[in-house]
């Protein structure tokens, strides 16, 4: 029946005819807009829930390439920083905890693109941000019509749209630790087609320091290419077929090993010997082909997705010295434990002792997803009926093993290496049905939206023995879940400036492959608020309160959890989250030249347990301890100036202290992150019509910070970094 119903769907592709011409004001990528994402900002108040829309302003205004920044311009939003670049983030929503950013949905241009979106979330691929057009911050109700993880929200990245007009730009940007960024655009549509090309490198040497003089920067390219054809504007059936093609390369010396907190306030800035080897070396592939229909009032648009990952992170696992095994983590919370000498390279260790594990990981996510949406009046009521589905499966191979390497005179002696799949030898994947219905039905003053999503996902995870695979390590660990989540969201136009809006669903996050004891994580979410708009006064006020029946607990890597198997997961029982999100912004006009905008959002998150319980990943909890990573307070600015030629901007971020380890009441030193403040400048001069010269300092009072202690030791945030760049516009 399932298949059936795709089938009907899918079918309408028939529809495609053979003469096509140019539109202007229907393209694919508008009505992608119109019934994927949230649009343009003036369709805020359409959306029953929480909805943020960053615009190719907000990201050209700080030339932002880090997501971690360009999503601080959004409330209710969680990030714990990593690597200071934003390769690899953290990204929470309304406290559902941020470890990979896997549990929220995560996507391109309305398309899953987290590595495997339901066997193995974690992102350790992201999309590269600096070539987004827009993102778009979905939360609460308005979250449930994209799944399949819905407690916190869905993140969506807008990608180079395809100009009506022939054009584009090349951009140089220079800046602090040689950090170059190459980016060039062109594009354009004739009477039927539509064509974007664009290119993008970016490289730094990095800005922490290693005794040999190693890097511990990155280097990125990312290619993009699309292709559009389509009908005449005015055609009775207006139709567009979009082909879209990308790439990523990356590599970069990052590392798990941070720093003890005596190092870490010596200079935040050091590593230690035994990380000097750490790469991750990555690859990124990916597909879509979209076909896009409109007829009167019904549209619909069509995508089939095929995305391939694959990355080998080189990096420390752990050492042994006389015979005792021992994990990073475990030395750096004992630092007066000798073997910290053998991390720092000074003193040697035994042969072979360091173990540098290839986390060797092959992804593929693909699928096919249809959106339907039509409009019609019943009664005096205005109704907007969406129906989506979607068949999707991807999949996590792991062949993994260690090289040995002995620690001599500061540095590593390459040793010997253990048998290909030694350290890890499985594939997890899964296989999902998903579908959507709702009905946004506009009565007078009200809007209401009552919606349903019903997953099905049949996970599967097999270890083997052998690199050949040719046998089992016991039994394939498989399991399906069925789940419908529905959600409810209303608004009322209390008048032309003052909108009032609530909401209530059921949010879902599903267990994984390794899952045979953890239940999937569901909750009862509510959020209620306004709106209130009075020319260029924008306020938004909302607030949600998340009710868990189950907070579920993944062990990776990357969570520094030692008492657990990577890839398993743990019930952490009951939770309750709530908060306030506030936004809040304005453009003062001082003369007919000189402009001051204004922007703000502020976010309150209280998280909680209700469960008393210990396990592998959570440790030991009490009822009521705080979650941890998670800030109580945050708050960001954004402000300047703005003449005829130019222009000054400030943004000013604030987060407070967070725990580190789940726990109430003070925060000890060893479990805490302090709270801190950090501001950008950044300013742009318009020397000619096509020509901008720019430059800014982020950490411009060169803030020395901590942004975790997991997995091994205080990692530090970016410290002050400039940088000067020029944009030709064509």
């Amino acid at each position: 029946m399932l298949k059936s119903i795709l089938k009907s769907s899918v079918s309408l592709l028939v529809l495609i005819p053979a003469g096509v011409a140019h539109a202007k004001e229907m393209n694919s990528a508008e009505i992608i807009d119109e019934i994927v994402v949230v649009g343009v900002a003036g369709d805020r108040k359409a959306i029953a829930g929480s909805a943020t829309r960053i615009d190719s302003k907000d990201i050209e205004a700080f030339k932002f390439q880090d997501i971690s920044r360009m999503l601080r311009l959004a409330p209710g939003v969680n990030i714990q920083e990593e690597d200071g670049y934003g390769l690899r983030p953290n990204i929470g929503l309304r406290g559902t905890g941020v470890e990979r950013s896997s549990k929220i949905t995560l996507m391109e241009d309305g398309v899953l693109i987290a590595p495997a979106p339901y066997a193995a979330p974690s992102a350790y691929y992201f999309p590269t941000a600096a070539r987004m057009e827009a993102l778009e911050v979905r939360k609460g109700s308005a979250a449930i019509k994209f799944g399949p993880r819905t407690v916190g929200g869905a993140v969506n990245m807008t990608s180079r749209s395809i100009p009506d007009e022939f054009g584009g730009f090349v951009d140089v940007k220079y800046g602090s630790d040689n950090h170059i960024t190459l980016h060039g655009v062109a594009g354009g549509s004739t009477e039927n087609l539509g064509v974007v090309g664009e290119v993008f490198h970016s490289s730094a040497d990095g800005f922490k320091d290693l005794q040999g003089g190693e890097n511990t920067g990155f280097n990125i390219q990312d290619y993009l290419f699309k292709a559009r054809a389509n009908t005449d504007e005015d055609a009775d059936i207006y139709q567009s077929l979009t082909l879209k093609v990308g790439a990523t390369n990356h590599e970069s010396d990052e590392t798990y090993l941070g720093l003890t907190q005596a190092d870490f306030d010596a200079n935040p800035y050091q590593r230690y010997a035994a990380s000097a080897l750490d790469n991750m070396k990555a690859d990124h592939e990916q597909v879509q082909l979209s076909h896009s229909v409109k007829i009167d009032n019904f549209q619909m648009i069509t995508v089939a997705y095929n995305n391939s990952f694959k990355r080998d992170w080189f990096k420390l696992d752990y050492f042994t010295d006389s015979g005792v095994k021992y994990k990073p983590g475990a030395v750096l919370e004992s630092p007066s434990d000798p073997a910290l000498a053998i991390l720092k390279g000074e003193m040697d260790s035994d042969m072979g002792a360091i173990r540098i594990k290839h986390n060797n990981r092959a992804y593929r996510s693909r699928g096919i997803q249809n959106i339907m949406q039509y409009e019609t009046s019943v009664a005096g009521m205005d109704h907007k009926f969406e129906f989506s589905s979607r068949y999707h499966e991807d999949y996590e191979d792991r062949m993994q093993n260690r090289e040995n390497f002995t620690m001599s005179g500061g540095t590593l002696v390459y040793a010997g290496e253990d048998a290909v799949g030694s350290a890890g030898n499985r594939v997890a994947s899964a296989d999902a049905w998903a579908f959507y219905l709702s009905d946004e039905i506009s009565w007078g003053k009200w809007t209401l939206s009552p919606g349903v999503r019903y997953e099905s996902i049949d996970f599967k995870r097999e270890d083997y023995t052998s690199p050949d695979r040719s046998a089992l390590k016991g039994a394939a660990k498989e399991h399906t879940i069925d789940v419908v989540t529905p959600g409810f969201g209303a608004t009322y136009q209390y008048s032309d400036e003052l909108l009032f809006m609530a909401g209530v669903f059921k949010g879902f996050n599903p267990s994984g492959p390794g899952a045979t004891n953890a239940e999937e994580e569901t909750s009862l979410s509510l959020e209620t608020g306004f709106i209130y708009d009075l020319d260029s006064l924008h306020l938004e006020v909302t607030g949600f309160y998340s009710d868990y029946n189950n907070i579920l607990g993944s062990c990776t890597a990357s969570s520094g959890s030692g008492d657990c198997e990577i890839g398993d997961q743990f019930n952490g029982g009951a939770a309750d989250i709530y908060g306030l999100e506030l936004t809040a912004s304005h453009n003062f006009t001082l003369s007919d030249r000189l402009n001051v905008p204004f922007k703000a959002n502020y976010t309150y998150t209280s998280a909680t347990f209700d469960t008393s319980f210990e396990d592998g990943f959570w440790g030991d909890v009490m009822s009521g301890d705080t979650m941890p990573y998670t800030a109580e307070h945050q708050l960001n600015i954004v402000t300047g100036l703005e003449g005829e030629q130019w222009s000054v901007n400030l943004l000013m971020n604030y987060q407070s202290a967070v725990r580190t380890e789940a726990g109430s009441g003070s925060i000890a030193a060893n479990e805490k992150i302090d709270g801190r403040a950090i501001i950008d400048i950044s300013a742009s001069y318009y020397l000619r019509e096509n020509v901008t010269l720019y430059g800014g300092v982020q950490n411009i009072f060169d803030k020395e910070y901590a942004v975790a202690r997991r997995p091994y030791g205080l990692r530090p945030g970016k410290p002050a970094t400039l940088s000067a760049g020029v944009k030709f516009t064509f």
